[in-house]
Formats: C-alpha cells, structure tokens, sequence
C-alpha cells in the first residue's frame, strides 16, 4: 500500500494534468450540442460493438445447446409430417397408420478408421430405443441400432463390412445392396445391379424401404462410377456416400412401428412346416 502511494505521490503532476484535462472535456461536451451529440454517437458505437462482440461470444459457445434443440425439433417435425402423409393417404389400411417415429440424439463416439466401424449416441432404452431400428441424418442413412443401455445406444454404421442397406437406384427403379469395401470413407458399393440396367453418374441411390428398418426414399448416395466387365452378371458401381461420417454430430433413430409385426409373420411362415 504504501508504494502504490508513493508512485501517485511521485506521478501526482501527471494525474492532476490528467484529472484536470478529463473535466475540461466534460465541460465541452456538457455545455456544447455539436461536441455532445459526436461524443454520445460515438460512445453509442462503441458499446454497440462491444455488445455485439459479447453476443457472438455467447452465441458461439451455446450452439450445441442450439444443434441439439434444433435436432429434437427436427425430428418432432419429421414425425408429424410423417403421420399427415400417412393419414392424408386413403389407398389401404397400412397407409392410414403412421409407420414412423423419430428420435433425436447426439453422437458421442464415432469411428470412420476400421474395418467394423461403430457410432455411440447418447439416447438408449429410456428413449424407446431397441435394437435394430434405423438411424439417418439430416443428410442421409447412417446405420442401424446394435445395442442398447438405458441411456447409451451403439450403431452399426453403414461404414462396416458386415452392414448390409436394401436400397435402389431412383431414376431406373432398380434394386441393390449397398456394402462399404473398407476403404474410403466417403464411398461404398452398390451390389447385385444387372447388366441390363443402364445406371448412370449422377444416380441417386436412396432405401428401398424393403426390411422395414429404414423408411423408403432415404438418400443413401450419389453413383460417382459406373463400369461392367465384358463377363460380368453385375456392375461395378460406387456410390459416394450422402452423410460424411467425419463430420457426423447428430442422428435421428427411426421407430417403425410395423416391424415388430412384419418379423413375427415373417417368423411364423418361415418356422412353418414345408
């Protein structure tokens, strides 16, 4: 304490110029319309960036908080236009049923480097969540749910060799399976296409809705390359895929409430005498 009043005793020439210049400045804007009227738009500029500034910050920092509500919002809406499409359409029984529910959750582990790649998200049994639903992006198909705590789910992503997605190409209507080859990330195989067919780059290839786990009409990916050997029954096709898996944050997890159905009669008739 005692040095801090030694350096104002030692500098006191400099504050009291300093004190006495900050007072004649008031005086001129105190008493002074033109001078006044700078200094507060002045002032105002200032705290208005300063604020902004503060903002932006704040805004930065919370937009997790902002994905996530923006995701649950997501798929509350894609439920309800699940059900209106369902319920709007008069063609059979199944049609009036709304097939789909959506549940949002956020990654919170997520492999892309293996050859058996796997997501963790942060929504489990407490979610209604079960084992072998479908889980998409805003982007695409991701996967497909492998197990499940109560809180905690782990998906098979579409980046494995074991996962296997029924899917079909949208301009020819043609079915295929879409398989990753355990090399690039951002690219898979479409299976099983005929030589008949003429697939093109460009094609979108999208779920065929067959097995009931994913909705139909889901982006999978975009065919890049196309070829077909001169022996061969089937093309060559790769498809660069919708979601890019580096970069995923966020899912949703499709509840169909038909499955159930349709493997217990798919179990019954297969466990039927021959």
């Amino acid at each position: 304490m005692q040095r801090l009043f030694n350096f104002f005793y030692e500098y006191r020439a400099f504050f009291t110029f300093l004190l006495l210049e900050i007072f004649s400045a008031w005086l001129l804007i105190e008493n002074n319309k033109f001078q006044s009227t700078k200094f507060f738009n002045s002032s105002n500029s200032l705290v208005a960036g300063i604020l902004g500034f503060s903002q932006s910050t704040r805004e930065y920092f919370s937009l997790r908080q902002i994905n996530t509500d923006l995701s649950i919002e997501n798929a509350q809406l894609r439920t309800q236009l699940e059900q209106q499409s369902r319920q709007s359409s008069t063609a059979s029984v199944i049609d009036t049923v709304a097939r789909y529910e959506y549940v949002s959750a956020r990654v919170i582990n997520n492999s892309v480097a293996q050859f058996k790649n796997y997501i963790t998200i942060n929504r489990g049994e407490d979610a209604g969540i079960q084992p072998g639903m479908a889980a998409i992006s805003i982007s695409g198909a991701v996967g497909k749910v492998k197990s499940v705590s109560k809180h905690f789910s782990v998906l098979i992503s579409i980046l494995n060799i074991d996962e296997q997605v029924s899917s079909v190409l949208k301009r020819t209507g043609n079915f295929g399976t879409v398989q990753w080859d355990g090399t690039d990330p951002t690219a898979a195989k479409l299976l099983y296409v005929p030589r008949h067919v003429k697939p093109e780059p460009g094609d979108s290839v999208v779920t065929s809705g067959y097995n009931a786990v994913f909705p139909p009409g889901v982006l999978v990916g975009i065919v890049s390359d196309v070829k077909l050997k001169e022996e061969a029954l089937f093309y060559d096709i790769r498809v660069s895929l919708a979601q890019d898996f580096r970069r995923l944050s966020f899912v949703k997890i499709v509840k169909s409430r038909l499955k159930p159905e349709l493997d217990s009669l798919e179990m019954a008739t297969i466990g039927l005498p021959q």
